[in-house]
């Protein structure tokens, strides 16, 4: 063979190998990349695997499985909520002639008048807790010091509400001084009680002799008893 026909051989090789080895090449990537990728799915797979936590299920006598009982959580005790009862406002009790004691001392302010103006509650609390009729009581005194118009002097000076003798002396006068027109009016309520209702002489008939000389005492006690009902 002569030179020539070697280098023709030469460049005839080289030129195949030029288009062939671009594409052996190519086909030798694909196959490592596609081995590589199984490489890594294998791997995950054993890993996953590998993280997988055995679970033991209890078996009985026989060796039979069991099932295991599924946990309840407790329940919560919800306590009732319990409303506490609103307090009821107490109504006041009646205390004489079907009246609270405030109406009672409004009923008996009415029939007061001058001095002794406004004093209803003292004679009612009194008359109340005395066990004194409180009609009786209010009558006696307006009868006894005028205050159904205008009260006596014993009255406007010394707070003697009832005509009581007694010292200390209302101006040198044979009638009792009271330091205050509470303290007279309490004076007087105690009078009744200690020397006539404690003695059974609840009446106008009864208290006349012993309360008063004119034996018409007693009537005009009623009258004004009346009035003071009326108003």
């Amino acid at each position: 063979m002569n030179s020539t026909t070697k280098v023709t051989g030469i460049v005839v090789f080289g030129v195949l190998l030029s288009f062939v080895l671009p594409y052996l090449m190519s086909a030798n990537t694909t196959k490592s990349l596609e081995t590589e990728t199984k490489r890594e799915t294998q791997t995950e797979t054993t890993v996953a695997n590998n993280n997988e936590v055995a679970v033991v299920h209890p078996k009985d006598e026989s060796g039979t499985p069991v099932e295991p009982t599924p946990t309840e959580e407790p329940v919560k005790q919800v306590e009732p909520v319990v409303e506490q009862p609103q307090p009821q406002p107490q109504a006041e009790p009646i205390v004489y002639d079907g009246m609270t004691l405030n109406e009672l001392a409004e009923k008996l302010n009415r029939s007061l008048k001058s001095t002794i103006s406004g004093t209803g509650m003292s004679f009612a609390k009194y008359a109340v807790d005395m066990g004194i009729d409180p009609y009786l009581a209010v009558a006696i005194v307006l009868h006894e010091t005028g205050c159904n118009y205008k009260c006596s002097t014993q009255v406007r000076q010394c707070y003697n509400v009832g005509g009581m003798k007694g010292g200390p002396s209302c101006n040198g006068t044979s009638y009792k001084k009271f330091n205050s027109l509470d303290e007279g009016i309490y004076g007087f309520m105690l009078n009744l009680k200690t020397n006539y209702y404690d003695k059974g002489l609840t009446t106008p008939e009864q208290m006349n002799k012993k309360y008063a000389a004119s034996t018409a005492w007693a009537g005009k006690i009623h009258s004004y008893i009346k009035k003071i009902k009326s108003n």
